[in-house]
């Protein structure tokens, strides 16, 4: 396959990755484009989109974990859904390897791309983060990161042992973005709520831990909002170390650049992201972060029939007083630009001229745990239960589908109403656990077998 020069039949529109770009863009094509004036496809290792900005409420036990994912067959009905991970891209032939779930890798055609891949944590060498961190930037992390607090709560109140109670109650977050603070606000609001189930347990015994390299934290809400939210987060016993690093924790044993080592059986990291690596293994244009380079009209520069958008695109800010800065990675210009794209995409398709992508940033809110937060928008500060008010009513509004929008306000409505569940599902990482204790040799519980029942009775 050889561009659109060259094809027979109508165009192949292959958009690699199901995040916020890339399902926005399929869902705009699918609305834009006459029938059968092309096709769709889109790849992504997942088979849902993930609302991001939900995980922490999500973790907490505000959400179910269901409805802050948007399931991509179901929404993207006239777009071909592959589910599986794309390993390079090479533009030159319109072609990326593709390797499915559970299946062989394969090439795969197209005449027009969307590169779309979004970011990936972004860790250091520091040593012991790879066996013991846990990640907070997918649906099944924020899961597993709810379920580890309140597994850690059962065996503080569970153990005579002083130093493993003070482990297992020590909770590390590094990173204060709007990931570390916001997940850190909820799941210390849901172990507070959870303390009463524990008698054993007291808030003092508990320690939350907020680690960041910068002299503050939320630097998308202003200097102002940053030092209201430490302020805030210390009133409730969390420490907050600045212009500190996490130099090593290995086996748990926590090392700062600043302060005493102490042990921690969790270790949050959220300190940052990156482009995603597939882009090294592309023949696309990056800049010196890794990113695809774009024009504000967000085709891929200087490349033909490829365009990007979101965290892994490199698009520049129109509406930025100095040259050269670009549009911050976050949903709100990756909604806004997947939107754009897809006209584009089809304007280009009937020889219109796409238009560029300006978009005045309006700030930003973040939340701080049950009727707190924190806001900065349209130069108003905002702080306390109305910021907390806004973060939910802002990001209600973005959440695709009306399906989710009325689950998640169901679940809102719910928990108004009724006590938080606290219970913890942790054991469901290993489903098959007790069976195979059943099912081993010599393991109490399994029937014996007849020489070893002969055996028994000789005896």
């Amino acid at each position: 396959m050889n561009g659109i020069a060259g094809r027979v039949g109508p165009p192949h529109i292959l958009i690699v990755g199901g995040g916020y770009v890339g399902m926005y863009t399929a869902l705009g094509l699918q609305r834009r484009l006459r029938k059968g004036q092309a096709r769709i496809t889109v790849i992504d290792p997942r088979s849902y989109m993930t609302y991001q900005p939900f995980l922490p409420e999500a973790a907490a036990g505000s959400l179910e974990p269901r409805h802050v994912v948007v399931p991509l067959r179901k929404v993207l009905k006239r777009s071909h859904v592959i589910t599986g991970e794309v390993t390079s891209i090479n533009h030159a032939e319109r072609t990326v390897d593709v390797t499915p779930e559970g299946g062989e890798p394969y090439k795969l055609g197209y005449d027009i791309i969307v590169v779309a891949l979004g970011a990936v944590s972004r860790t250091l060498p520091i040593p012991g983060l790879a066996d013991v961190g846990i990640g907070f930037k997918q649906v099944e992390e924020a899961i597993a990161l709810r379920n580890h607090v309140l597994d850690k709560l059962d065996i503080a109140a569970s153990t005579t042992d002083e130093a493993v109670r003070r482990r297992a109650l020590t909770f590390v977050f590094v990173g204060g973005g709007f990931a570390g603070v916001e997940a850190l606000g909820e799941l210390e609001n849901m172990a507070q709520y959870a303390l009463r189930y524990y008698p054993q347990l007291s808030p003092r015994d508990m320690r939350w831990v907020l680690v960041e390299a910068a002299g503050r934290i939320l630097p998308e809400v202003g200097p102002e909002m940053g030092v209201y939210t430490v302020q805030e987060l210390s009133k409730r016993g969390i420490e907050i170390r600045l212009e500190t690093r996490l130099e090593s924790c290995v086996d748990g044993h926590v090392v700062l650049s600043k302060g005493k080592p102490f042990e921690s059986d969790t270790i949050v990291w959220t300190a940052g992201v990156k482009a995603n690596p597939v882009l090294a293994q592309s023949d696309l244009p990056l800049d010196e972060r890794g990113r695809v380079r774009c024009v504000p009209e967000m085709r891929i520069d200087g490349v033909e029939d490829a365009w990007a958008a979101g965290d892994n695109a490199a698009i520049p800010d129109l509406t930025a007083d100095q040259p050269g800065v670009m549009t911050a990675p976050n949903a709100q210009h990756a909604v806004r630009q997947a939107k754009l794209l897809s006209k584009n995409i089809v304007d280009t398709l009937e020889g219109k001229v796409p238009e560029p992508y300006k978009h005045k940033y309006i700030g930003s809110v973040a939340s701080l745990g049950l009727y707190k937060g924190v806001a900065h928008t349209y130069g108003v500060k905002v702080r306390g239960f109305l910021a907390w008010f806004m973060h939910r009513t802002y990001h209600m509004s973005k959440m695709p589908t009306f399906n989710r929008k009325a689950r998640v306000l169901v679940d809102w409505t719910m928990a108004l109403l009724f006590k938080r569940e606290v219970v913890t599902l942790g054991r469901m990482r290993m489903p098959r656990e007790d069976f195979r204790r059943a099912a081993e040799p010599g393991v109490p519980g399994k029937p014996a077998t007849p020489s070893q029942e002969s055996q028994r009775r000789s005896a």
